[in-house]
Protein backbone atom coordinates (compact mmCIF):
# COMPACT_ATOMS: atom_id res chain seq x y z
CA UNK A 1 0.00 0.00 0.00
CA UNK A 2 1.40 3.44 -0.97
CA UNK A 3 2.89 5.73 2.22
CA UNK A 4 -0.20 8.26 0.43
CA UNK A 5 -3.21 5.76 0.83
CA UNK A 6 -1.76 5.12 4.53
CA UNK A 7 -1.86 8.63 5.11
CA UNK A 8 -5.41 8.89 4.04
CA UNK A 9 -6.71 6.44 6.12
CA UNK A 10 -4.99 7.94 9.11
CA UNK A 11 -8.02 9.63 11.41
CA UNK A 12 -7.27 13.11 12.44
CA UNK A 13 -7.67 14.19 15.93
CA UNK A 14 -8.75 16.92 17.55
CA UNK A 15 -7.60 17.44 21.08
CA UNK A 16 -9.69 19.25 23.70
CA UNK A 17 -7.94 20.65 26.30
CA UNK A 18 -4.07 22.08 26.19
CA UNK A 19 -3.35 21.50 30.15
CA UNK A 20 -1.09 18.73 31.10
CA UNK A 21 -2.60 15.80 30.00
CA UNK A 22 -4.17 17.60 26.86
CA UNK A 23 -0.40 18.65 25.96
CA UNK A 24 1.03 15.36 26.18
CA UNK A 25 -1.65 13.71 23.99
CA UNK A 26 -1.34 16.63 21.22
CA UNK A 27 2.59 16.51 21.00
CA UNK A 28 2.41 12.85 21.07
CA UNK A 29 -0.22 12.13 18.34
CA UNK A 30 1.44 14.97 16.35
CA UNK A 31 4.96 13.02 16.54
CA UNK A 32 3.43 9.45 15.82
CA UNK A 33 2.29 11.68 12.27
CA UNK A 34 -1.20 11.84 12.75
CA UNK A 35 -2.70 15.40 12.12
CA UNK A 36 -3.75 17.23 15.30
CA UNK A 37 -5.97 19.97 16.44
CA UNK A 38 -5.67 21.64 19.50
CA UNK A 39 -8.17 23.33 21.48
CA UNK A 40 -8.23 25.80 24.90
CA UNK A 41 -10.93 27.70 26.45
CA UNK A 42 -8.73 30.74 26.72
CA UNK A 43 -5.39 31.90 24.59
CA UNK A 44 -3.01 31.97 27.48
CA UNK A 45 -1.87 27.96 26.93
CA UNK A 46 -2.17 28.25 23.35
CA UNK A 47 0.39 31.09 22.64
CA UNK A 48 3.76 29.01 23.08
CA UNK A 49 2.28 25.92 20.68
CA UNK A 50 1.37 28.88 18.16
CA UNK A 51 5.00 30.53 18.39
CA UNK A 52 6.61 26.94 17.88
CA UNK A 53 4.14 25.73 15.61
CA UNK A 54 3.94 22.24 17.65
CA UNK A 55 4.87 20.66 20.92
CA UNK A 56 8.33 19.60 22.26
CA UNK A 57 7.79 15.99 24.39
CA UNK A 58 10.49 14.35 26.63
CA UNK A 59 10.54 11.78 28.85
CA UNK A 60 8.99 8.56 27.62
CA UNK A 61 8.61 10.18 24.03
CA UNK A 62 11.57 12.37 22.55
CA UNK A 63 10.10 14.70 19.82
CA UNK A 64 8.40 17.39 18.51
CA UNK A 65 5.02 17.38 17.43
CA UNK A 66 3.96 19.49 14.85
CA UNK A 67 0.26 20.71 15.40
CA UNK A 68 -1.82 21.49 12.20
CA UNK A 69 -4.44 24.19 14.32
CA UNK A 70 -4.17 25.41 18.00
CA UNK A 71 -7.31 27.99 18.23
CA UNK A 72 -10.01 28.81 20.65
CA UNK A 73 -12.65 28.41 18.25
CA UNK A 74 -13.95 25.24 18.91
CA UNK A 75 -15.90 25.69 15.16
CA UNK A 76 -12.29 25.75 14.18
CA UNK A 77 -10.65 22.87 15.79
CA UNK A 78 -13.70 20.12 14.79
CA UNK A 79 -13.40 21.24 11.55
CA UNK A 80 -13.07 17.55 8.98
CA UNK A 81 -11.47 15.58 12.10
CA UNK A 82 -13.28 12.52 12.93
CA UNK A 83 -11.85 11.85 16.42
CA UNK A 84 -12.51 14.19 19.22
CA UNK A 85 -10.12 13.76 22.49
CA UNK A 86 -11.35 15.27 25.28
CA UNK A 87 -8.72 15.79 27.89
CA UNK A 88 -10.20 18.06 30.56
CA UNK A 89 -11.03 18.26 34.15
CA UNK A 90 -14.02 15.90 34.64
CA UNK A 91 -16.05 19.12 35.85
CA UNK A 92 -15.54 21.22 32.34
CA UNK A 93 -16.84 18.25 30.71
CA UNK A 94 -20.58 20.27 30.71
CA UNK A 95 -18.91 22.97 29.23
CA UNK A 96 -16.97 20.99 26.42
CA UNK A 97 -20.05 19.49 25.53
CA UNK A 98 -22.16 23.06 25.01
CA UNK A 99 -19.50 24.17 23.09
CA UNK A 100 -19.18 20.88 20.93
CA UNK A 101 -22.97 20.87 20.50
CA UNK A 102 -23.37 22.96 17.37
CA UNK A 103 -20.18 21.65 15.43
CA UNK A 104 -20.78 17.85 16.33
CA UNK A 105 -21.59 15.81 12.70
CA UNK A 106 -22.92 12.61 12.26
CA UNK A 107 -19.70 10.10 12.28
CA UNK A 108 -18.17 12.24 15.45
CA UNK A 109 -16.49 10.19 18.44
CA UNK A 110 -16.28 12.28 21.28
CA UNK A 111 -13.62 9.98 24.11
CA UNK A 112 -13.63 11.42 27.45
CA UNK A 113 -9.82 10.62 28.76
CA UNK A 114 -11.31 9.93 31.08
CA UNK A 115 -14.72 10.16 31.90
CA UNK A 116 -14.30 10.03 35.49
CA UNK A 117 -17.64 8.73 36.52
CA UNK A 118 -20.29 8.88 34.46
CA UNK A 119 -18.93 11.03 32.27
CA UNK A 120 -20.03 9.78 28.95
CA UNK A 121 -23.82 9.71 30.67
CA UNK A 122 -23.05 13.81 31.63
CA UNK A 123 -22.14 14.36 28.01
CA UNK A 124 -24.98 12.87 26.34
CA UNK A 125 -27.28 14.74 28.74
CA UNK A 126 -26.06 17.74 27.68
CA UNK A 127 -26.25 17.33 23.75
CA UNK A 128 -29.86 16.67 24.33
CA UNK A 129 -30.26 19.65 26.09
CA UNK A 130 -28.93 21.64 23.97
CA UNK A 131 -31.07 20.10 20.79
CA UNK A 132 -27.83 18.41 18.98
CA UNK A 133 -29.09 15.49 16.96
CA UNK A 134 -25.68 14.79 15.33
CA UNK A 135 -25.41 10.70 15.62
CA UNK A 136 -22.46 10.96 17.69
CA UNK A 137 -20.83 7.86 19.30
CA UNK A 138 -19.72 8.66 23.10
CA UNK A 139 -17.30 6.60 24.80
CA UNK A 140 -14.48 7.23 27.93
CA UNK A 141 -11.70 6.23 28.96
CA UNK A 142 -11.43 3.93 32.52
CA UNK A 143 -8.02 6.52 33.75
CA UNK A 144 -6.35 9.01 31.42
CA UNK A 145 -3.16 7.00 28.95
CA UNK A 146 -0.37 8.87 30.07
CA UNK A 147 1.68 10.22 33.71
CA UNK A 148 2.14 13.67 32.57
CA UNK A 149 3.28 17.09 33.32
CA UNK A 150 3.15 20.29 30.80
CA UNK A 151 6.73 21.68 31.92
CA UNK A 152 6.49 24.94 29.47
CA UNK A 153 4.46 26.84 27.35
CA UNK A 154 4.75 24.43 24.30
CA UNK A 155 6.65 21.94 26.58
CA UNK A 156 5.30 18.48 28.49
CA UNK A 157 6.84 15.54 29.66
CA UNK A 158 5.16 11.76 29.48
CA UNK A 159 6.54 9.84 32.72
CA UNK A 160 4.98 7.11 31.57
CA UNK A 161 2.09 5.53 28.96
CA UNK A 162 -0.11 3.32 30.78
CA UNK A 163 -0.52 -1.01 29.33
CA UNK A 164 -3.67 -1.20 29.28
CA UNK A 165 -6.71 1.43 29.13
CA UNK A 166 -10.60 0.00 29.07
CA UNK A 167 -12.76 2.22 26.77
CA UNK A 168 -16.30 1.91 26.52
CA UNK A 169 -19.39 3.52 24.28
CA UNK A 170 -22.65 4.50 25.70
CA UNK A 171 -23.74 2.32 23.07
CA UNK A 172 -22.01 -0.71 23.99
CA UNK A 173 -22.33 -2.49 20.71
CA UNK A 174 -20.38 0.37 19.08
CA UNK A 175 -17.09 -0.13 21.60
CA UNK A 176 -15.39 -2.62 18.50
CA UNK A 177 -15.95 0.42 16.26
CA UNK A 178 -14.32 3.06 18.50
CA UNK A 179 -11.16 1.00 18.87
CA UNK A 180 -10.78 0.41 15.78
CA UNK A 181 -10.45 3.89 15.24
CA UNK A 182 -8.66 4.70 18.04
CA UNK A 183 -6.25 2.09 18.30
CA UNK A 184 -3.73 2.89 15.18
CA UNK A 185 -3.05 5.35 17.91
CA UNK A 186 -3.48 3.99 20.71
CA UNK A 187 -2.93 -0.01 20.97
CA UNK A 188 -2.73 0.18 24.48
CA UNK A 189 -6.76 1.27 24.51
CA UNK A 190 -8.56 -2.19 25.16
CA UNK A 191 -12.16 -3.01 25.37
CA UNK A 192 -14.68 -2.29 28.51
CA UNK A 193 -17.41 -4.07 29.34
CA UNK A 194 -19.57 -1.08 29.01
CA UNK A 195 -19.93 2.53 30.64
CA UNK A 196 -20.45 1.43 34.36
CA UNK A 197 -17.66 -0.28 34.41
CA UNK A 198 -15.57 2.24 33.34
CA UNK A 199 -17.17 4.54 35.48
CA UNK A 200 -16.69 3.02 38.48
CA UNK A 201 -12.82 1.53 37.78
CA UNK A 202 -12.29 4.77 38.27
CA UNK A 203 -9.12 4.68 40.15
CA UNK A 204 -8.56 7.99 40.36
CA UNK A 205 -11.37 8.36 43.00
CA UNK A 206 -9.90 6.45 44.98
CA UNK A 207 -5.90 8.02 45.24
CA UNK A 208 -6.27 11.43 44.27
CA UNK A 209 -9.06 12.82 46.73
CA UNK A 210 -7.41 11.08 49.74
CA UNK A 211 -3.51 11.28 49.66
CA UNK A 212 -4.44 15.35 49.06
CA UNK A 213 -6.48 15.59 52.54
CA UNK A 214 -4.37 13.35 54.34
CA UNK A 215 -1.38 15.41 53.33
CA UNK A 216 -2.66 18.39 53.91
CA UNK A 217 -0.53 20.10 55.91
CA UNK A 218 2.32 18.66 53.89
CA UNK A 219 1.11 20.13 50.76
CA UNK A 220 -0.01 23.67 52.44
CA UNK A 221 3.90 23.68 53.97
CA UNK A 222 4.79 23.64 50.67
CA UNK A 223 7.25 20.89 51.51
CA UNK A 224 8.42 19.23 48.19
CA UNK A 225 7.67 15.60 47.94
CA UNK A 226 6.78 12.70 46.13
CA UNK A 227 2.79 12.48 45.64
CA UNK A 228 2.48 8.99 45.07
CA UNK A 229 5.49 7.66 46.90
CA UNK A 230 5.91 9.45 50.10
CA UNK A 231 2.60 10.51 49.97
CA UNK A 232 1.26 7.58 50.65
CA UNK A 233 2.48 6.00 54.20
CA UNK A 234 1.03 2.91 55.51
CA UNK A 235 -1.48 4.74 57.33
CA UNK A 236 -2.80 6.36 54.41
CA UNK A 237 -2.92 3.12 52.16
CA UNK A 238 -5.25 1.57 54.65
CA UNK A 239 -7.66 4.40 54.42
CA UNK A 240 -6.97 4.07 50.37
CA UNK A 241 -7.70 0.54 50.86
CA UNK A 242 -11.10 1.00 53.05
CA UNK A 243 -12.03 3.59 50.26
CA UNK A 244 -11.29 1.06 47.51
CA UNK A 245 -13.85 -1.61 49.16
CA UNK A 246 -16.27 0.74 49.24
CA UNK A 247 -16.06 1.49 45.51
CA UNK A 248 -16.20 -2.35 44.68
CA UNK A 249 -18.79 -2.85 46.91
CA UNK A 250 -21.10 -0.42 44.69
CA UNK A 251 -19.87 -1.66 42.04
CA UNK A 252 -21.03 -4.96 42.85
CA UNK A 253 -24.48 -3.85 43.59
CA UNK A 254 -25.16 -3.11 39.67
CA UNK A 255 -23.84 -6.62 39.07
CA UNK A 256 -19.88 -5.17 37.87
CA UNK A 257 -16.93 -7.37 39.05
CA UNK A 258 -14.56 -3.75 39.67
CA UNK A 259 -11.00 -3.86 39.17
CA UNK A 260 -9.61 -3.41 43.03
CA UNK A 261 -6.69 -0.73 43.18
CA UNK A 262 -3.78 -3.36 43.22
CA UNK A 263 -5.22 -5.28 40.08
CA UNK A 264 -5.49 -2.04 38.44
CA UNK A 265 -1.76 -1.17 39.23
CA UNK A 266 -0.72 -4.28 37.58
CA UNK A 267 -2.40 -4.03 34.68
CA UNK A 268 -2.09 -0.43 34.24
CA UNK A 269 2.01 -0.43 35.22
CA UNK A 270 3.04 -4.10 35.56
CA UNK A 271 3.05 -3.11 39.27
CA UNK A 272 2.39 -5.68 41.37
CA UNK A 273 2.49 -6.14 45.79
CA UNK A 274 0.47 -7.88 48.46
CA UNK A 275 -0.61 -4.47 49.98
CA UNK A 276 -1.78 -1.20 48.44
CA UNK A 277 1.13 0.34 50.07
CA UNK A 278 3.79 -2.36 48.08
CA UNK A 279 1.97 -1.70 44.69
CA UNK A 280 2.15 1.70 44.77
CA UNK A 281 5.85 1.77 45.83
CA UNK A 282 6.64 -0.56 43.42
CA UNK A 283 5.22 1.67 40.25
CA UNK A 284 8.20 3.32 38.51
CA UNK A 285 5.45 5.19 36.59
CA UNK A 286 4.76 7.29 40.19
CA UNK A 287 8.24 8.10 40.82
CA UNK A 288 9.45 11.89 40.08
CA UNK A 289 5.79 13.05 40.47
CA UNK A 290 6.27 15.73 42.59
CA UNK A 291 2.77 16.43 45.18
CA UNK A 292 0.67 19.66 44.43
CA UNK A 293 1.73 23.06 46.32
CA UNK A 294 -1.89 23.84 47.79
CA UNK A 295 -5.15 22.30 47.76
CA UNK A 296 -7.19 24.50 45.04
CA UNK A 297 -6.19 21.57 42.36
CA UNK A 298 -8.74 19.20 40.43
CA UNK A 299 -7.71 16.12 42.35
CA UNK A 300 -10.33 17.28 44.94
CA UNK A 301 -11.85 20.10 42.45
CA UNK A 302 -12.46 17.20 40.02
CA UNK A 303 -12.18 14.04 41.69
CA UNK A 304 -15.08 15.07 44.89
CA UNK A 305 -17.58 15.77 42.49
CA UNK A 306 -17.74 14.24 39.65
CA UNK A 307 -15.75 11.08 41.14
CA UNK A 308 -16.55 10.16 44.86
CA UNK A 309 -20.06 12.27 45.18
CA UNK A 310 -21.44 9.78 42.13
CA UNK A 311 -20.41 6.53 43.53
CA UNK A 312 -21.86 7.71 47.25
CA UNK A 313 -24.63 8.78 45.36
CA UNK A 314 -25.40 5.39 43.18
CA UNK A 315 -24.14 3.58 46.82
CA UNK A 316 -27.04 5.31 48.33
CA UNK A 317 -29.42 4.44 45.80
CA UNK A 318 -28.56 0.69 46.24
CA UNK A 319 -28.42 1.00 49.80
CA UNK A 320 -24.82 -0.54 49.70
CA UNK A 321 -22.62 2.10 52.88
CA UNK A 322 -20.13 4.18 51.76
CA UNK A 323 -18.69 5.83 55.22
CA UNK A 324 -15.10 6.44 53.70
CA UNK A 325 -16.19 7.85 51.06
CA UNK A 326 -18.80 10.13 52.15
CA UNK A 327 -16.17 11.36 55.20
CA UNK A 328 -13.60 12.30 52.27
CA UNK A 329 -16.46 14.45 50.55
CA UNK A 330 -17.48 16.29 53.60
CA UNK A 331 -13.77 17.06 54.63
CA UNK A 332 -13.39 18.28 50.91
CA UNK A 333 -16.20 20.48 51.39
CA UNK A 334 -14.88 21.85 55.04
CA UNK A 335 -11.50 22.56 53.31
CA UNK A 336 -12.74 24.48 50.24
CA UNK A 337 -16.30 25.83 51.85
CA UNK A 338 -18.14 24.83 49.22
CA UNK A 339 -20.96 21.62 49.13
CA UNK A 340 -19.40 19.17 46.72
CA UNK A 341 -22.58 17.44 47.33
CA UNK A 342 -24.55 19.97 45.30
CA UNK A 343 -22.07 20.65 42.91
CA UNK A 344 -21.56 16.93 42.05
CA UNK A 345 -22.52 14.04 39.76
CA UNK A 346 -25.53 12.74 41.78
CA UNK A 347 -28.46 10.29 40.52
CA UNK A 348 -30.72 13.08 40.19
CA UNK A 349 -28.61 14.99 38.03
CA UNK A 350 -27.78 12.20 35.70
CA UNK A 351 -31.24 11.68 35.57
CA UNK A 352 -31.02 7.83 36.52
CA UNK A 353 -32.27 8.81 40.14
CA UNK A 354 -34.74 5.52 41.27
CA UNK A 355 -33.61 3.43 38.14
CA UNK A 356 -33.58 -0.10 38.67
CA UNK A 357 -30.51 -2.72 38.03
CA UNK A 358 -32.76 -3.49 34.47
CA UNK A 359 -33.14 0.15 33.66
CA UNK A 360 -29.40 0.95 33.62
CA UNK A 361 -28.29 -1.98 31.72
CA UNK A 362 -30.78 -1.24 29.12
CA UNK A 363 -29.44 2.58 29.85
CA UNK A 364 -25.79 1.45 29.09
CA UNK A 365 -26.75 -0.43 25.97
CA UNK A 366 -28.40 2.22 24.59
CA UNK A 367 -31.73 0.77 24.55
CA UNK A 368 -33.27 3.56 27.17
CA UNK A 369 -33.48 7.01 27.31
CA UNK A 370 -32.76 9.38 29.59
Amino acid sequence: METNTIEKMKPKFAVLGAGHGGMAMAGHLAIMGFDVNLYNRTEERLWGVKARDGIEIEGEIIGFGKVKCASTSMKEVLEDVEIIMVVVPATAHRFIAEQCAPYLQDGHTVILNPGRTFGALEFRQVLKEQNCTANVIIAEAQTFIYASRATGPAQAKIFRIKNSIPMASIRAHHIPQVLKKVRCAYPQFVPGDNIFKTSLDNIGAIFHPAICLLNAGWIEDISEFQFYVQGVTQSVAQVLEQVDAERVAVAEALGIRALTAREWLYLAYNAAGKTLHAAMHANPGYRGIVAPTNLNIRYLTEDIPASLVPIASVGGMFNVPTPTIKALIHLGSIIHNCDYWEMGRTVEKLGIGGMTLKELRLLSIGQAQL
